[in-house]
């Protein structure tokens, strides 16, 4: 057979010796057969032997003359097979690929002689290539035996024998088969530990986050985290819920800047830190202003991002402070959404920096947002864009927080394949109405005066939690704790001074504030002393204690009794 026209197309191979072959052809005299005489004086190769019978000499640089072409493609390692025609019968295979395959006979179709083919989908391949006279190549294909090839179909052109007057020429397509098992182990091995990694990330991430939500009094709260795609590595993401007591929640959203592991346990960390200085009752800028400086600590080269609420019901807004995140959104009671705005202080870990609080409004029938960038960045687009359209989205969800979780992440185009980790947190201060609004009541007294303040706080405690329908025993450990609370602040406290009473649907909350900022604490008093006993009374007979100072200066001291079931 006569390879000299397709041949000459192989990568790195040169014409220019193939031309000089017909030329040469075309001048010689013609024997008394019709087959050409030049093709009974073949072209020797350097020891001025012929190559063998059917093989044909490619010239190529370097000074290499004279080279058999079969003889190549029968000895190179990879699987070498030709077929020609619109059925693409076989042409040639060589040894490579009958060691890989077994033997194939010349002139079958390859569609019932190359089954393999078949099985690895190259047929319609095949027909493209010869359609559009343009070769194609597959990556890694797996074939039965369990060896990974790469295949390459090449148009070629090739003569189908004829007469004197000339070789009549036909199509053909050349597949070339690099073995690359080696290199698509190798690639696998290598997915399968980015896909080990990448789900240790996720549990350990999903596993420091919150594994159920504290449910305030006053408030519904749901959030949602969804890791990034597969082709993307586990953030840092997190919230959290903290219940703060006195009826108040802090509410906490964050972003380690980074992925993987490491990401994830920095975020571990942060967050364990922020429910500890929570415990501190501290406003939300000296929350930040100590997790600055441990981020720092934990690890210098990354950074995070936070906001850091507190949701005071008696006060009916959200007081937060921010480093370097995104901003709150709120929708009131009528439909209008709210933009946390200044104060945003860097990140945390970056130092250098005091942290400020402000406040946004949540009153009655309002719902708020905190969420990380990954639901609000996208690369084709600024970030402020992504905030516009999630005021949008939150416009009009409606429903349960768990609902608007999921509205809102419906609407801003997060899915599975999301190229970055996303956390929401939705909280609502539900407008109680009728019977549950029974179950939901407030009451303050200003405390004037000097020591008559007592009797007048014990009156008035007295007369609220009978209108509130306590049990008799809850009354009078109510009316107990009032007492030694203003107690407390009269003999310690400064004005202006204040009795408030709260009852919600799960507890009695009472609480004393004054001008002073010298918390309390619960000290043993001795038999002999006359003082010090107050705060040791209400700790023994309350579910639950605590103190804090309030913006401007003062303090706040608080008590609670949970209710019966």
């Amino acid at each position: 057979m006569n390879f000299t026209r397709w041949s000459a197309r192989l990568p790195g191979t040169q014409r220019r010796a193939a031309a000089r072959t017909e030329q040469a052809d075309a001048q010689a005299p013609r024997g008394d057969g019709s087959v050409p005489a030049a093709r009974a004086e073949r072209p020797t190769d350097g020891a001025g032997t012929a190559p063998p019978d059917g093989a044909t000499c490619i010239t190529g640089p370097d000074g290499i003359e004279e080279l058999p072409a079969r003889e190549v493609l029968d000895r190179i390692p990879a699987l070498v097979a030709l077929v020609h025609g619109t059925d693409h019968r076989i042409a040639y295979v060589n040894d490579a690929y009958v060691t890989a395959f077994g033997p194939r006979p010349v002139g079958e179709s390859a569609r019932v002689a190359l089954p393999e083919l078949g099985e690895l989908g190259l047929l319609p391949l095949l027909d493209q290539v010869l359609r559009s006279s343009k070769p194609r190549t597959v990556k890694s294909r797996k074939a039965p035996s369990g060896r990974s090839y790469t295949f390459t179909c090449t148009p070629v052109t090739l003569p189908l024998g004829g007469s004197a007057a000339g070789p009549e020429e036909g199509g053909g397509v050349l597949v070339f088969a690099a073995d690359v098992t080696d290199h698509a182990e190798a690639a696998e091995r290598l997915r399968t530990s980015e896909r080990d990694q990448r789900e240790t990330a996720v549990t350990l991430q999903k596993s420091l986050l919150p594994q159920e939500l504290e449910q305030p009094d006053d408030l519904r709260i749901a959030a949602t985290y969804q890791p990034g795609g597969t082709e993307a590595a586990v953030g840092g993401d997190w919230y959290d819920v903290i219940t703060l007591g006195g009826g108040r929640t802090a509410l906490v959203i964050g972003d380690v800047m980074g992925r993987g592991v490491r990401a994830a346990a920095v975020m571990g960390q942060l967050r364990t830190a922020v429910r500890a200085y929570a415990r501190l009752d501290l406003p939300p800028h000296e929350v930040l202003q100590l997790l600055d400086g441990l981020a720092a600590e934990i690890d210098a080269s990354q950074i995070a991002t936070c906001v850091y609420a507190v949701h005071d019901p008696n006060e009916g807004s959200l007081v937060y402070a921010s480093a370097g995140h995104l901003p709150i959104l709120v929708r009131d009671e009528n439909g209008v959404i709210h933009r946390a705005e200044e104060p945003t202080g860097p990140p945390l870990g970056t130092g250098g920096w005091l942290h400020t609080s402000g406040s946004v409004p949540l009153s009655p029938g309002s719902t708020a947002v905190l969420y990380t960038d990954g639901l609000v960045e996208r690369r084709s687009e600024d970030i402020d864009e992504g905030v516009a359209s999630l005021e949008r989205a939150l416009a009009g969800a409606t429903g349960t927080p768990q609902v608007v979780c999921d509205r809102l992440i419906r609407a801003l185009g997060v899915t599975a394949d999301h190229d970055d980790d996303v956390a929401v947190l939705v909280l609502q201060h539900p407008a109680r109405t009728g019977s549950d609004a029974e179950l939901f009541r407030n009451a303050a007294l200003e405390l004037l005066g000097g020591v008559e303040a007592a009797p007048r706080a014990r009156a008035f405690a007295t007369g609220v939690l009978a209108s509130w329908r306590f049990s008799p025993e809850l009354h009078d450990l109510g009316v107990l704790a009032a007492s030694e609370l203003v107690a407390n602040s009269l003999q310690h406290g400064t004005p202006p001074m204040r009795l408030r009473l709260r009852r919600t649907d799960r507890r009695l909350i009472i609480e004393v504030t004054d001008g002073d900022d010298h918390l309390p604490r619960r000290r043993h008093a001795e038999p002999a002393d006359e003082a010090g006993r107050g705060i040791a009374i209400v700790a023994t007979i309350a579910s639950n204690w605590g103190s804090r100072r309030t913006p401007g200066g003062g303090k706040a001291v608080w008590c609670e009794f949970a209710l019966p079931k």
